[in-house]
């Protein structure tokens, strides 16, 4: 899977996305222990610690809450050729997202795209539960790498619209297009395993990193983008800390008039 800005170079090209360039640690972090958690499932000593991780109805009948946040990091699925092509396509848009947004956006877009998708899932599968239609195998379909792809693919999506991305490495496809293909292929799953809630996971997550991402107002392509919205995300905290300490201490603002009838004190030459 390769990508192509129609754009002037060095605002987002091939050299950008894809295995070469630098591997961020945070990223590699990040495989290792989706590689890990995966690995326990298949002894019988370890395999307590990713089925106690991974998100499950006892999320909310049983109180495990720290599912919310710890299902993403769980590696899912059977071992073959598959996980490990997932990691790999993984890794491809991660990096990218993480050289935009840095160390702080990057996981807390992590956090704020699976804890929301985790409890659009829980609510969705509690409902459905107490209306009397349970959910034989609930939250496959957004366990952990795949929850992660979801997130990462919207990201890298939404602020890069007009880039083409080859599907396959075969079928070139508009970045704008893959937030929806990235429904259609939930559904897809949804149609085979009947995950009701993993479906609903996952369209909570592309649509919360399409916001996160969105939320600068100006998405022009590429990881300038990104960084861009990162700094815009950062001033808006940093004036949100000054609103608030202004109005705690009861600081007011005096209209200046631009220099003109300055009285100027002694103490000024």
């Amino acid at each position: 899977m390769v990508t192509r800005n129609p754009g002037p170079p060095g605002r987002f090209g091939m050299g950008s996305f894809g295995i070469g360039g630098p591997a961020p640690r945070d990223v590699l972090a990040l495989l290792g222990v989706l590689f890990v958690t995966f690995t326990l499932r298949f002894f019988a000593a370890t395999a307590i610690v990713p089925a106690l991780l991974e998100l499950t109805p006892l999320a909310w009948q049983r109180g495990f809450a720290w599912q919310l946040a710890t299902y993403p990091f769980v590696g899912y699925g059977s071992p073959g050729i598959w996980f490990l092509l997932e990691l790999l396509i993984l890794y491809m848009f991660a990096r990218d997202v993480f050289l935009g947004l840095y160390r702080r956006h990057f996981w807390r877009l992590v956090l704020w795209s699976g804890i929301g998708a985790a409890l659009a899932a829980v609510v969705t599968h509690a409902a459905l539960t107490l209306a009397g239609s349970p959910v034989p195998a609930p939250f496959t379909l957004m366990q952990g790498q795949r929850i992660l792809l979801a997130i990462f693919i919207a990201a890298f999506a939404t602020a890069n619209r007009d880039a083409t991305i080859y599907l396959f490495f075969v079928l070139p496809i508009r970045a704008r297009w893959f937030i929806a293909l990235e429904i259609l292929f939930a559904f897809m799953g949804f149609l085979a395993t009947r995950d009701f809630p993993g479906f609903v996971g996952i369209s909570a997550a592309v649509g919360l990193s399409y916001g996160y991402v969105r939320s600068s107002g100006s998405l022009r392509g590429g990881r300038r983008t990104l960084r861009e919205t990162r700094l815009q995300i950062e001033r808006w905290w940093i004036q949100k800390k000054l609103d608030r300490a202004k109005k705690k201490r009861g600081f007011r603002v005096i209209p200046g008039d631009k220099g003109k009838n300055v009285r100027r004190g002694p103490w000024v030459n």
